[in-house]
């Protein structure tokens, strides 16, 4: 396991305070979200890793084939990479708690993430995820509070899937909510206003 595996930015938080991993958008890097991290849980630490993967210049967490379809080998290696690196920052920092945020991409690789290693996260936002698969979850969700949020307009993340993705979540016994708004891939302030309060549920109940 290496703290160092991920180019990423650091946001300390106060001791004991829980520790936030933001996983940024296709085209993003570890400074897309870090605010947005920081306004959610002021006083966690920030931890942002920058995809490793280039698709025409753009940063990536996984390799895909086309819109939508995924190397699933390259998915297992980024999400087996990507757990020793968010378990080696949890071994350092011994947080109150470890949450996860993850917008399009970052979400795509958080969820496999949850689906992997169900214990990592306490807490989870997934801001308009697209699962194209059936995911296998290594265990039990039961505990674990998981936001989703989409768009009924989306042209990248199809709603019938995003519908799909919480009934998967749910049969496996996370505390799912998800929050719509009517436009496409874009974030809205309804989706901020919804992962505030997750977040906030989550450090109250810490």
């Amino acid at each position: 396991m290496s703290t160092d595996s991920y180019i990423h930015k650091v946001l300390p938080g106060s001791p004991g305070s829980p520790l936030l991993f933001v996983f940024h958008g296709t085209g993003g890097d570890e400074s897309q979200l870090v605010s947005l991290g920081r306004d959610l849980v002021p006083q966690a630490t920030i931890v942002s890793p920058r995809g490793d993967v280039s698709e025409h210049g753009a940063a990536r967490f996984f390799r895909r084939t086309g819109e939508g379809v995924y190397d699933m080998d390259d998915l297992a290696r980024a999400t087996g990479k990507m757990a020793d690196f968010v378990n080696a920052h949890v071994a350092v920092a011994k947080p109150s708690a470890v949450y996860g945020l993850g917008y399009s991409n970052g979400a795509n690789i958080l969820a496999s993430l949850v689906f992997e290693v169900p214990d990592l996260f306490d807490a989870t936002v997934l801001m308009h995820p697209l699962i194209p698969f059936e995911p296998q979850v290594k265990g039990s969700l039961a505990g674990r509070h998981i936001l989703v949020t989409a768009g009924k307009r989306d042209p990248i993340c199809p709603p019938n899937l995003t519908s799909r993705l919480e009934a998967y979540l749910r049969a496996d016994g996370a505390d799912v909510t998800v929050a719509w708004h009517e436009g496409g891939h874009e974030l809205r302030p309804n989706e901020i206003e919804a992962a505030r309060r997750l977040f906030a549920g989550a450090v109250q109940g810490a």
